[in-house]
Parts: structure tokens; sequence; C-alpha cells
């Protein structure tokens, strides 16, 4: 296929891409306050006081029912936007690697809302009940609904991108781009690379940053095993 096809291809995959997430963003806005009791009964149970929700900006609590929406919409079109992506990309596959399509895309999602479900369960209460702990000082905390939930879809999306560690290894194993004795070799820089990542991309202090780099760490480890497996297939 010529570049300029190449071009026309990604512009009509973008473009699909774009309408089923504003599509899926529209079906998830009528579902925006059943969400928003999900996001502010269970990661605050741990604490013995509450704090209040507000918004301080005429337009913050608008904003933050979009914000709910378009985070809802990722994850309802997220199979369709990883079709797309695979329509794609299946043209230039050999026939055996275009095999991997349902698995891969099966364990992403699965990754993805596992990693997402253990942020939510585990990660969020224990890191409100850090932050929020400040009472016996004499400090009284009060959230702005938009940090709120702007610290929830942060937390939930990366801890979802990071789960995909082992799919990302099988992948690439099976292309023969990656091999387990590589991420062996690599393992002492994988730490200070995961640490950095979790620093990154959690808040700052050690019980959020732990959180995210000890499953990290485990889910390297289980990358090396299934590259190892995967390589295994085709030898």
């Amino acid at each position: 296929m010529p570049f300029l096809a190449h071009l026309d291809e990604l512009r009509i995959r973008l473009i699909r891409s774009a309408i089923a997430l504003v599509i899926t963003t529209i079906a998830a806005y009528y579902f925006w306050q059943p969400i928003l009791k999900i996001f502010t009964v269970y990661p605050l149970h741990r604490l013995q006081i509450k704090p209040p929700l507000v918004y301080t900006g005429a337009a913050e609590a608008f904003m933050v029912s979009f914000k709910i929406a378009f985070f809802g919409g990722i994850i309802l079109g997220a199979p369709f936007i990883l079709f797309q992506i695979w329509r794609f990309i299946a043209p230039g596959l050999y026939i055996n690697e275009r095999k991997m399509f349902l698995p891969v895309l099966f364990f992403s999602l699965l990754f993805f809302l596992g990693g997402m479900s253990f942020c939510y369960f585990l990660v969020l209460p224990l890191a409100f009940a850090f932050l929020l702990d400040f009472y016996g000082v004499g400090l009284t905390p009060m959230l702005t609904i938009g940090d709120y939930i702007g610290f929830n879809v942060k937390m939930l999306l990366a801890f979802g991108l990071v789960f995909e560690m082992p799919v990302f290894a099988f992948v690439l194993a099976r292309l023969k781009i990656l091999t387990h004795t590589f991420l062996i070799r690599q393992f002492r820089y994988a730490v200070v690379i995961i640490f950095v990542i979790a620093a990154i991309l959690t808040p700052p202090d050690v019980i959020s940053q732990s959180l995210m780099a000890a499953p990290l760490l485990v889910l390297y480890g289980i990358s090396i095993g299934v590259a190892y497996f995967a390589r295994r297939k085709d030898d």
C-alpha cells in the first residue's frame, strides 16, 4: 500500500474511533451521577470523618460531570478503538501474527480492568486514609470535587495502563522484538524505572508510590515468564 494510502487508512480509523468515543461519552453522561457516587463512597470508606466535597467555580460541577462521562466513554469505547487500531496494523502482519488479535484484545481489557480494580479497591482507600488523616493536628480537609475526581481518574487510568505490561511483553515476544533473557538482564534498571514511573504517576507520598511500584515489580516478573513461554512456542 502506498504511503498516502496508509495515511488515508489511518485518518479513517481515527475518525471512526473519535465518533465511537463521542457516542460512548454521550451514553456515559446519562449515568454520571451514579458513577460519581461510586467514586465518592468506597475510596473514602476508611476515613473516620469523611471530608465534604465542594466546588468553588461556577463551571466546576459541569466540568466534573463531563470528565466522568469522558472517563466512562473511554472504558465503553475501548474495545472498538482497539479494534480500529488492529485493523490498521493487521495488513502488515503475517497470518500467525494476526491470530493473536482476539487473545490480546481479551487480555488487554482484562488487565486494564484488573489494574483499575486494584487501584479502586486497595490503592485509593489507603492513599486517602494516609493523605487526609490530619485531624489530630487541627486541620480539616475540604476537597474540591474537581481535584478529587481528577485525582481518582488519573490514578485509575495510570494503574490500568501499567497493568498492561504482561500483554506488551507477550506481543513483543511473539514478534521476536523482546526476549525473557533481555528482561532478566535489565532487571536492575527496570527497578529504578519502575520507581521513577510510580513517583511520576502518583502523589508525592511513600504509600501511593509503593502501592504502584510493588505490583509493577510483580508484573515485571510475570512479564519475564510470559515472554519465556511466548518465545518457546516458536522454538
